[in-house]
């Protein structure tokens, strides 16, 4: 299974990013989709999608997906909600949500930080893909693909595209 992992898309989604992740059989959206319904059916009729609401989302996006997601593909335990922190400086919540669900693999936003980490405490993966959209200060907007064998994440991929760029 080959999955794209994109967050902080602020209301935009680029045919660079469109392109990225044309290949992949599933998107992430670790929230802050900015807009409305209409701006995540975007996204959602070009792919199937698993998302969480971010902090900057209102009540459509709300009503539309969770806080926080688990599930599980190929073997693979999967834990999403936007705010999470990393390895060491996890989000009061979001540890709790790693306390109780046992992730292998931890996926949040927020940041507008692309950061892949292993976590040796938690015995887990955990990803950030950074920020798709214009909104925030990073110079580069960033997504991730990869894919999932038997439980394992292999072939990582990481999209960049400069700020500036904008279509």
């Amino acid at each position: 299974m080959k999955v794209g992992l994109i967050s902080d898309t602020h209301g935009v989604f680029s045919p660079q990013f469109r392109a990225f992740l044309e290949p992949v059989d599933e998107i992430w959206h670790a929230g802050d989709w900015g807009g409305d319904a209409a701006f995540a059916k975007q996204i959602t009729d070009f792919k199937p999608v698993v998302g969480v609401y971010g902090n900057c989302d209102g009540y459509d996006i709300r009503g539309l997906f969770p806080e926080y997601q688990a599930f599980e593909r190929d073997g693979l335990k999967v834990l999403m909600t936007h705010i999470g922190g990393y390895p060491g400086r996890y989000d009061f919540v979001a540890k709790g949500l790693i306390c109780d669900v046992h992730p292998d693999l931890f996926v949040c936003g927020h940041s507008h930080i692309l950061k892949v980490q292993w976590d040796d405490y938690f015995k887990m993966m955990t990803m950030n893909p950074g920020a798709a959209g214009l909104q925030g200060w990073q110079v580069m907007r960033t997504a991730l693909r990869f894919e999932i064998k038997e439980g394992k994440v292999e072939n990582l991929e990481v999209f960049n595209l400069p700020r500036e760029q904008k279509i």
